[in-house]
């Protein structure tokens, strides 16, 4: 069994309505990011200096060596940037989340007390500012959890939130698993929060931003000016504002560095954007909490049955049908190499739909033959598939004139000695006149394109069976 885990789907074309508080049309969510001293540093215990996110072009760790202009573009982050970000946010009224480091936490007192002053959300942003990737599963679980103890110790309560940023692969999880946390963010998948699922866990996911976030300053493509930055803040608030003017509200993420956009030439237009959404109607600034606390409460996780973790006997079960007495299909497509993008009726329609079309002409032929004439003897009897009978009925089959009857039974007749198979036609896009008008059509096409439409219907009736059967 194949199984390909990465999720492509999402909520597919039908987002929920976020039902932001008071009717909002989109959430704006600041995050301040808080790392100085908790970056790469020999004072840290690290093996080299820090090379990431700051204003020195093509910055590269020094192995075994301090780094004084990186050690001070940090340290003008806590002494300076800060704070001239917490006047910004703090005079516009403006809640943010902090993603504390906690080494960096427990070496900035200060500032602490005035992120707790302004009742600002502080989450957990790990136990140090360096990678993850090469970290063995059991170092990383100790780390995630001295980040914890660490951060409840300096700040006084625990996260109830966790964005590594420099991850694994088993970040997540990790995370997930150690139980506490009612959001994580080590994502940039969605608009909206959503769901996964880690063994009993069910765990919130408050994805994050790289593009409408000032790291970009320190790369490229990046930020020249700040109006640079204000420009596309605003843009994005703009589509997703009128988008929730449609009735499909989102949620836009704005992340901050304070070494970075704390400084004065950049932070202008981080002002401006917003004095922008300052100057709208039904904008809600939460802090990242109470995103989640809002999703928990309106958009509890349920879970479903997904095909792609179905055993095959329970796959068969249910999709078997789906073709004409033909479970050979779904038996072949359970092997491929589902995910969660099958988990819906266009998934399964899909797999399904390959392995029809892969098949041999003479096994095709097998599931046309299944199929039974329309208005026939087996429909008179009584002896059609539940399918087949709401299918016919749909379209007024069951009810015809002992006239129209005579005339179905001729062209079946006709049609299959013609054609070697039964008349093939999803109902559901018909009613009584229109079948009949492509029933006189299609009896006249030669058999290659009538066998070619008759596949193509085959899979139309499949694809209304399954829209039936996840409704």
């Amino acid at each position: 069994m194949r199984r390909y885990t990465r999720n492509m789907r999402g909520y597919g074309p039908q987002a929920p309505n976020a039902n932001w508080p008071n009717g909002a049309k989109v959430a704006v969510q600041f995050v301040l990011n808080y790392e100085e001293g908790g970056e790469n540093c020999l004072l840290h215990g690290d093996a080299g200096s820090e090379g990431f996110l700051s204003d020195i072009p093509g910055a590269a760790p020094w192995a075994g060596q301090r780094h004084w202009n990186m050690e001070s573009i940090y340290e003008y982050g806590a002494r300076a940037g800060f704070w001239r970000l917490h006047r910004l946010f703090t005079g516009a009224d403006i809640p943010v989340t902090i993603y504390g480091v906690a080494s960096a936490l427990a070496r900035n007192p200060e500032q602490v007390a005035a992120m707790k002053s302004a009742g600002w959300e502080i989450a957990s942003h790990g136990l140090k500012w360096v990678e993850h990737k090469d970290m063995p599963e059991d170092e990383e679980r100790a780390a995630i959890a001295e980040a914890v103890r660490l951060h409840t110790e300096v700040v006084g309560e625990r996260p109830r939130g966790w964005y590594t940023g420099r991850c694994s692969m088993n970040t997540v999880a990790l995370v997930a698993e150690e139980g506490g946390f009612d959001y994580i963010s080590d994502t940039y998948d969605d608009d909206l929060p959503h769901w996964m699922e880690f063994g009993d866990r069910d765990q919130l996911i408050i994805p994050y931003t790289l593009e409408a976030n000032d790291m970009r300053f320190a790369g490229a493509p990046g930020w020249v000016t700040g109006q640079d930055f204000g420009d596309y803040l605003i843009d994005a608030f703009d589509t997703l504002y009128a988008e929730g003017e449609a009735g499909a509200p989102k949620m836009m993420s704005v992340g901050l560095h304070c070494r970075l956009v704390g400084r004065p030439g950049k932070i202008a237009g981080l002002k401006k954007f917003i004095d922008h959404i300052q100057a709208h109607s039904d904008v809600w600034c939460p802090r990242r909490i109470e995103v989640a606390e809002h999703w928990a409460s309106h958009h509890p996780h349920k879970r479903i049955e997904r095909p792609s973790t179905m055993t095959k006997d329970r796959f068969v079960s249910l999709y078997g049908g789906i073709f004409e007495h033909s479970a050979w299909i779904a038996e072949r497509a359970f092997e491929l190499e589902l995910g969660p993008a099958h988990d819906c009726a266009a998934g399964v329609h899909n797999a399904l739909c390959r392995m029809f079309r892969s098949a041999t002409d003479h096994e095709r032929l097998g599931v046309l033959l299944a199929h039974p004439d329309l208005a026939g003897k087996l429909a008179a009897a009584g002896r059609l598939t539940a399918e087949s009978t709401s299918e016919q009925a749909s379209a007024g089959l069951n009810m015809l004139t002992d006239e129209e009857r005579e005339t179905f039974t001729a062209l079946n007749t006709d049609y299959v000695a013609k054609h070697g198979f039964p008349f093939i036609i999803a109902v559901r896009d018909h009613d009584k006149a229109s079948i009949l008008a492509a029933f006189k059509r299609r009896i006249n096409n030669d058999r290659d394109t009538e066998f070619a439409e008759a596949c193509r219907q085959v899979e139309r009736i499949a694809e209304f069976r399954l829209q039936d059967l996840f409704a």
